[in-house]
């Protein structure tokens, strides 16, 4: 599975139950813009509706209270990857930056976490999760 698509299944669907139907659209293909691709409805784990959107906030939120670390997973790239117990290291953000088909320069780490960031937000949103505009950036 692409990294996208365990940061989306990981929020989006934590307990397994719709990851398949979440990495697709996520990661949609080659050339294509991502953002229409695939309906963004998928189910929300544990509600009884199947379209309620998953609020992301109070899922990071909650992982943020369980974890013995601070992480600022609001505003930083590398502190959501750790949250979700994903390789935060370098090599890992190039290769998400390759899967958003990031254009910059990958040396300038620190342009490229900014927009990582904005692009794992709007993707959840794309992939039926609920993102504050302040996460939108």
């Amino acid at each position: 599975m692409s990294l996208l698509g365990s940061i989306v299944g990981k929020i989006l669907h934590p307990f397994g139950g719709g990851t398949a139907e979440a990495a697709p659209s996520a990661t949609a293909g080659s050339g294509g813009p991502a953002t229409s691709s695939t309906p963004s409805t998928p189910s929300a784990p544990g509600s009884s509706g199947g379209s309620e959107p998953v609020d992301v906030a109070a899922v990071l939120t909650s992982l943020a209270e369980k974890n013995p670390q601070t992480l600022d997973w609001r505003h930083s790239i590398v502190d959501l990857m750790k949250l979700l117990g994903l390789d935060s290291g370098l090599a890992s953000r190039k290769q998400l930056a390759d899967e958003l088909h990031y254009t910059g320069d990958k040396d300038d780490s620190a342009s490229m976490n900014i927009w990582l960031h904005k692009q794992v937000m709007q993707k959840l949103a794309e992939n039926g999760g609920k993102v504050p505009d302040d996460l939108k950036h």
